[in-house]
């Protein structure tokens, strides 16, 4: 009888255990998780069912239809996407507004500059300077041509615009004589020797040619800055990436646990496999980030 009695127990243990697992394969949450998403689906399995038909999640049984796997894949996509998307946003609108901010500080500065120079001028010199002020106008247009990105050699540039202004002042100090072009030429081949303005060019050549060096380069880096941001924000997932990424979001579902969530670790190396080309970038952008933040604070 003690046999028989041990059968039973067991008999007991196994029908309890049978009606437990029967219970935790019901997929009511997964339906209910589903809509809760914004699912539709055709159908969603009441309780588990062989898995077979699966191609990403485990084929034991299971609480996904074909459908429903093919659906979880399209959007762990979608999801990816717009997370990287968002993810980069900010940084994508501070390169932005960064820029716009600088250039609209730096192109109004040269503005003001040119004509608090041009008023002062116009006082000191009167018609003379009228007559002779587009060697200055001109001399704006390369500077602000240059911070553009134009292709402009600012020390040839700046050399032109001393020696165009010596040949003006020198016709205008000697206007009872007839000078050729010829003289004019000559005199600004001596120009280093005989130093008309003293040691002014020289000062004046270095601290506008650093200026301006900084400052095309500052925002031409951020304007390289967004370009990248903008680019790598566009993640082109790969049919392994999409994979893996159902794997951790959404086969939890397929095995009736639709509210388990991914370690930290399994996350990341998700994460990390589908951004493996970007993340090949990250030296470089370090360095990139590095060289654009020793610019602004020089300048």
């Amino acid at each position: 009888m003690l046999g028989l009695d041990i059968i039973m127990c067991t008999f007991s243990v196994l029908s309890v255990a049978a009606r437990a697992d029967f219970k935790a394969r019901n997929c009511s949450e997964v339906r209910e998780a589903c809509v809760g998403k914004g699912f539709s689906f055709a159908h969603v399995p009441i309780q588990e069912i062989p898995g077979e038909h699966l191609r990403v999640c485990p084929q034991g049984s299971t609480c996904c239809t074909q459908e429903m796997e093919d659906k979880f894949g399209q959007q762990s996509k979608q999801d990816f996407e717009n997370l990287v998307d968002e993810m980069s946003h900010e940084l994508r609108s501070t390169f932005v507004s960064r820029h716009e901010r600088f250039d609209e500080f730096f192109l109004e500065l040269l503005e003001n500059t040119q004509r608090s120079l041009n008023e002062m001028f116009v006082r000191t010199y009167g018609k003379p300077y009228m007559q002779n002020s587009e060697v200055f106008e001109n001399l704006f247009a390369e500077l602000k041509r240059y911070y553009m990105g134009g292709n402009v050699n600012l020390e040839e540039m700046l050399n032109d615009f001393w020696s165009r202004l010596l040949e003006r002042m020198f016709t205008l100090l000697n206007s009872q004589y007839v000078i050729t072009e010829d003289y004019l030429e000559c005199i600004s081949k001596y120009t280093d020797q005989l130093k008309p303005f003293g040691d002014v060019p020289r000062k004046l050549k270095a601290q506008v040619t650093r200026a301006f060096i900084a400052a095309r380069t500052f925002v031409q880096g951020l304007s390289v800055g967004r370009e990248v941001a903008q680019r790598v924000s566009k993640v082109s997932s790969t049919p392994a990436c999409i994979r893996a990424l159902t794997k951790m979001l959404y086969c939890p579902f397929c095995q009736g646990m639709p509210a388990l969530k991914s370690c930290r670790n399994y996350c990341l190396n998700v994460v990390k496999g589908c951004l493996a080309n970007q993340a090949d970038l990250d030296p470089e952008w370090n360095l990139y980030i590095g060289r654009d933040f020793n610019v602004k604070v020089e300048t």
